[in-house]
């Protein structure tokens, strides 16, 4: 299986030999499987080195839905900040992210390196518990917003709010425009306008 994943993550990589941005996302049982494979999936497409990661030391992770997914790594093997710390929702999920020392460790690590915080659904209410969204425009899943404490909650027009290294969307719904969101700043926006319309995606 590693192995088999070294020989992946070779496809994305430049022709001049530097690689493209790389994306870890942190995954707590009880996660919810669409919020997060659906971006995995899209970033992947783009060509952007994406690394799943199991906040246990066990790489097997049940989502929300009970369908189980085997994590590339365990937090505890994690590098350094990537480009992108990405937080998938679900409620069990979430609250699993929230009771984590190491997972609140990892999201200051990529705080005090600038780089950017990212979540789905209820999971920006982590980044809320932690105090790091006041003054911030951000989003989640409708009922939460009393949880994006010191927040300014963009509305339910909008499926995924940018400020500053916080980038946060509404839920399952949003999946698609929160993955070209983070494939337009990593990338372009007409990469992103590429792969919509390559999966059938109207914008």
């Amino acid at each position: 299986m590693q192995n088999y994943i070294k020989q992946a993550r070779k496809k994305y990589v430049h022709r001049k030999g530097k690689t493209m941005s790389k994306v870890v996302v942190l995954l707590a049982e009880g996660f919810e499987e669409i919020e997060a494979l659906t971006p995995v999936d899209l970033l992947r497409r783009a060509g952007i080195e994406v690394v799943t990661a199991s906040i246990t030391a066990d790489r097997l992770v049940m989502g929300s839905h009970m369908i189980p997914v085997m994590a590339d790594t365990v937090i505890d093997s994690l590098d350094g900040p990537a480009d992108v710390l990405f937080l998938p929702g679900g409620l069990k999920g979430t609250n699993n992210l929230k009771e984590s020392a190491d997972v609140a460790s990892v999201i200051n690590e990529y705080l005090n390196a600038g780089k950017y915080l990212t979540a789905i659904c209820a999971a920006p209410t982590v980044y809320g518990q932690m105090g790091l969204l006041k003054g911030k425009k951000a989003t989640c899943y409708p009922g939460n917003e009393d949880k994006l404490i010191g927040a300014e909650w963009t509305g339910e027009d909008v499926n995924v709010a940018v400020d500053g290294q916080f980038i946060t969307s509404r839920g399952m719904g949003t999946s698609i425009d929160f993955a070209l969101k983070l494939i337009e700043i990593l990338i372009s926006k007409e990469k992103a306008d590429e792969l919509a319309e390559k999966v059938v995606y109207k914008r």
